[in-house]
């Protein structure tokens, strides 16, 4: 297996979606327009986005023995991920509840399940893959200290690491420090960088200051405002978000680091990975569910010179 492989460490979750004109008010009982169910989860969709985009990606987690975790697990090997090292434990699979209400806005509660259960252990199990992986990705849906843990493992194979802070924990400023990328949304970035409010108009400056800390290259996200990025405390650069109407946002972050990830592995310039990775969550974001919404390497390929100009 050659040096250009994908590994994912992360959370698996059963995704209930509902959707709303709006979010029900103290007493209101709403009725649903439509109901799915999608398999989600950090971890998996941005393992998915990967492999939709042609990379060869392993998944590293856990789901349980109940029907969510066959569907999670069967889902990832029909988008072609390598589900290998996501191990089932007797429990319940990590689920998510999520509102969809108006255009756009999404609102979701995860139960973690089994996902509390990947501990060290599990990442000392992939010291091969880590020996051939180019790219590793973690997330905060799995215990703090095994993401830790993988950072540290990562680094000693001199893997390139990102690191989505999402959802926003206490990480350890040298285990930041070690990562390659770290990417955040707004919210996120608040809360690591104990800003009262991030803005479209500040987000340069803060980004540069995360950057500046840490000594890598960080990454803010700003919705429908783009994404702001500052390499070793470098001057920050904004990049649009590519131009289409949102139907659901679920699923677009996590799109938007499996273009980060196509971009490094064929060692595009900065530019060129802001960009690939906006077209793909510019294309998430067009339909319903984080999967199955997701593009394909020749979904995106046609529109990045739309997006430059």
């Amino acid at each position: 297996m050659d040096r250009n492989t994908v590994l994912i460490i992360g959370s698996l979750n059963y995704d209930y979606i509902l959707r709303t004109a709006h979010l029900p008010q103290k007493g209101e009982t709403l009725t649903a327009e439509s109901f799915e169910i999608c398999p989600g989860g950090k971890g998996a969709n941005q393992a998915v986005q990967c492999a939709k985009l042609g990379l060869p990606t392993y998944m590293a987690g856990a789901v349980g023995d109940d029907f969510m975790g066959t569907f999670l697990y069967d889902g990832l090997k029909e988008y072609g991920v390598d589900v290998s090292r996501v191990k089932v434990e007797h429990g319940t699979s990590g689920f998510a509840m999520a509102s969809a209400a108006g255009k756009g806005n999404i609102f979701a509660t995860i139960v973690k399940g089994t996902n509390e259960l990947v501990c060290p252990a599990d990442i000392d199990a992939l010291d091969t893959l880590f020996s051939r992986a180019a790219v590793v990705v973690l997330q905060l849906e799995i215990p703090t200290e095994t993401v830790e843990y993988a950072i540290i493992q990562a680094r000693r194979h001199s893997c390139t690491i990102v690191l989505n802070t999402a959802p926003a924990k206490p990480v350890r400023k040298d285990c930041l420090a070690l990562c390659d990328f770290v990417v955040m949304n707004e919210v996120e970035a608040q809360f690591y960088g104990e800003i009262p409010l991030i803005t479209r108009d500040n987000a340069g400056y803060h980004v540069k200051e995360l950057s500046t800390g840490y000594g890598n290259t960080c990454i803010i996200t700003l919705g429908g405002d783009g994404a702001v990025i500052s390499t070793k405390g470098g001057p920050p650069n904004h990049f649009a978000a590519y131009d289409a109407e949102a139907v659901e946002t679920t699923g677009a972050g996590d799109s938007f680091i499996g273009g980060i990830v196509y971009g490094i592995i064929h060692s595009m310039p900065l530019d060129g990975i802001m960009a690939f990775a906006s077209c793909c969550s510019g294309i998430t974001i067009q339909s319903v569910g984080a999967q199955p919404a997701m593009p394909n390497l020749d979904h995106v390929l046609p529109l990045i010179e739309k997006y430059k100009r």
